[in-house]
């Protein structure tokens, strides 16, 4: 078992010798247990500069990259030149060390030695950003780069008078405004961490766990394998972020189990697709974007994660709903090894591995900083490992998630790097505020012009982008044009973020739902189309954050209640509109009822808005809705009482 797990930690690559393969496996290892321990210290200890920290981050972080890109080229030459980029990328962080007093001495301002070390900074987060997430940042970031330089050369309100090198290097490197921003400053102290936190629950039994209690809640209900996948994915999602990580972890159990009891290929993969992107808006980790979004705000962020909690819940059930009622349809059989019993064996036996999630709650609840309380949280994880022996993990293991989520950081980090740069430029030449204007004349001034405005940018965006990157850059680039039309500040940033992921279930990209179809064997497009007709509460409930942000938990009691309240009517109805079966197969004009239903009970006005012409509309959807689901019982009940 000792020398199987030796094996693990070794780097695949079908172009290295044995000897190449052990060194740079080796090194990567100890990269990756030397991240795990600054961003530990950082996290529970801080005491560490953010320049210093974030610096030496992402110079270790851009060292292991260079390293395993490196190994993956077939021809000696190319592996050396990225061998030598990973020696370079460790030169920034060390040297700010070295040098931060006398940064400060002299404000800042930059001499000919920094100048060096911000071009050969540059190189790497290219070459970075390149390979681990593609040339749509590439190219944003030299934008930035030309448009800083060369702005002169811009007539009228968009130009500017041009920054030399000098200056760039003083804000991109030596300050926090630039590549060692805010994003990297989440990367280090959130997003790394609550990775590591993951990894460990999941090498401890953590995820089986939830596994085992979806099927145990679900199994014996119609098509309860549909429903164990969709309630599984997105709880193991909530842990790792990560949608189309969630469909390869999960999807190769859950796909199978339920095209074995008669979901089709393209069905299965869809709800596997949905539900796993269930992770990105479920708390706590939610993509990163909950940490970024919190230091974007300036607020904490248990209220981000504590706002995001309804909305989440709200595309569980619609997915569960339209799950349940895709069984129905399709007369699928129950999954017989499941149930009370299978839920009660598992409490019994496991239930234990839930105490790092408890204790991280728990301690934030109890006033431990997010930081704190997941370092604490791996703490736990690690004291009850030992308890059982199917549990216990080794030294091995511990290196394996480290080196996890050191894999699984890579292309959030250069994201941000990226973003760093380009957000660093766009304050330096106030271009962002200028941009927002630009939204605010296009739309004329009107909000729901200014949403429709910004819900195509953030998708085009979340299309070629990493979830945290197309956060970032909609965040200073759209949000502030939002909140200046009167929309709440978190209930701007939730509608970007919402907008800003979809494309991970939306062609022309849908990566989770082609991860999807890969497994089930379907049509990847098709996948995609039908698990979009799965998630469609992740297109239509970011409206309700500017027409009822109760459902964020914003407003007093009655307005919070009301937005919950009427959210999850129009979220029933609509889903059974989209399924098209209630007990018996709906006609086009039964679905639209239900579809009209659910337009009504959420018109655009204030959740606690008693005007009489809401009221009457609201009423009226709500009356449609019952007498809809009256009819289609009688339906049912005179089709039962004619078969028997």
């Amino acid at each position: 078992m000792e020398q199987t797990s030796l094996k693990s930690l070794l780097l695949t690559s079908d172009h290295l010798g044995r000897k190449e393969q052990l060194s740079v496996s080796f090194l990567f290892s100890v990269l990756a247990i030397g991240i795990a321990g600054l961003v530990i210290y950082g996290a529970y200890y801080g005491g560490i500069t953010a320049l210093l920290l974030r610096s030496s981050f992402f110079s270790l972080v851009a060292c292991s990259a260079m390293m395993l890109y490196g190994s993956r080229y077939k021809t000696p030459i190319a592996r050396v030149v990225f061998y030598a980029l990973a020696l370079v990328a460790l030169i920034p962080g060390p040297y700010l060390w070295n040098s931060y007093i006398d940064i400060i001495m002299r404000g800042a301002m930059s001499i000919p030695t920094d100048t060096w070390v911000f071009l050969a900074l540059s190189v790497i987060v290219f070459i970075f950003v390149r390979i681990a997430v593609g040339w749509a940042l590439v190219v944003l970031m030299a934008l930035a780069f030309f448009y800083a330089h060369f702005g002169y050369l811009i007539p009228g309100q968009y130009g500017h008078g041009g920054y030399d090198l000098n200056r760039l290097t003083s804000t991109l490197l030596l300050s926090t405004e630039g590549v060692y921003g805010v994003p990297m400053g989440v990367a280090v102290e959130y997003i790394f961490l609550f990775g590591l936190f993951g990894a460990i629950l999941t090498k401890i039994g953590t995820g089986e766990v939830f596994v085992d209690i979806a099927r145990g809640l679900t199994g014996r209900v119609q098509g309860g394998p549909g429903l164990s996948a969709a309630l599984s994915s997105a709880l193991l999602g909530s842990l790792n972020g990560s949608a189309v990580a969630n469909v390869v972890t999960t999807g190769t159990f859950t796909i199978p189990l339920m095209k074995r009891v008669g979901y089709s290929p393209k069905l299965a993969g869809a709800i596997e697709a949905a539900a796993s992107s269930a992770g990105q808006i479920m708390p706590p980790v939610m993509g990163a974007a909950a940490f970024l979004m919190a230091e974007m705000i300036g607020i904490p962020y248990a209220e981000v994660a504590l706002a995001a909690l309804v909305p989440a819940l709200l595309y569980i059930l619609a997915l569960m709903i339209s799950v349940r009622l895709e069984a129905g349809r399709l007369g699928l059989e129950r999954d017989n090894e499941a149930g009370l019993r299978l839920l009660m064996q598992t409490l019994k036996a496991k239930s234990y591995l839930l105490l790092p999630l408890i204790a991280l709650v728990g301690l934030m609840i109890a006033g431990k900083s997010p930081t704190q309380a997941a370092v604490l949280g791996i703490v736990v994880g690690l004291f009850i490992s030992p308890w059982k022996a199917s549990t216990r993990i080794n030294w091995v293991d511990l290196i394996q998630s480290c080196k996890e989520t050191l894999l699984n950081t890579l292309p959030i980090v250069a994201a941000v790097a990226s973003a760093g740069v380009v957000i660093g430029v766009l304050n330096l030449t106030g271009m962002g505020l200028m941009v927002s204007g630009l939204i605010i004349e296009l739309g004329d001034g009107n909000l729901w012009g200014v949403l429709l405005l910004t819900a195509l940018a953030s998708f085009i965006l979340g299309m070629g982008l990493p979830t945290s990157a197309a956060y970032l850059l909609l965040a200073v680039l759209v949000a502030p044009a939002m909140t200046q039309l009167g929309m709440e500040t978190l209930s701007a940033h939730m509608f970007i973020f919402y907008f800003g992921l979809v494309s991970a279930i939306t062609p022309p990209v849908a990566l989770a739902a082609y991860a999807a179809a890969t497994i089930s064997g379907a049509d990847a497009n098709e996948t995609a189309i039908e698990s979009m007709r799965l998630g469609f509460v992740k297109l239509l409930v970011p409206f309700l954050f500017v027409t009822m942000p109760g459902v964020l938990l914003i407003g007093d009691s009655l307005s919070i209640t009301m937005a919950i309240f009427l959210a999850t009517l129009a979220t029933i109805s609509m889903s059974i509109g989209f399924s098209g079966w209630l007990g018996t197969p709906l006609t086009m004009v039964q679905r639209g009822g239900f579809i009209v239903a659910a337009l009504l009970i959420a018109w655009p006005e204030a959740a606690a808005d008693f005007s009489t012409s809401v009221i009457t509309l609201r009423v009226l959807g709500m009356v449609l809705l019952i007498a809809l689901g009256v009819y289609l019982v009688a339906q049912c009940k005179k089709i039962r009482l004619l078969s028997a």
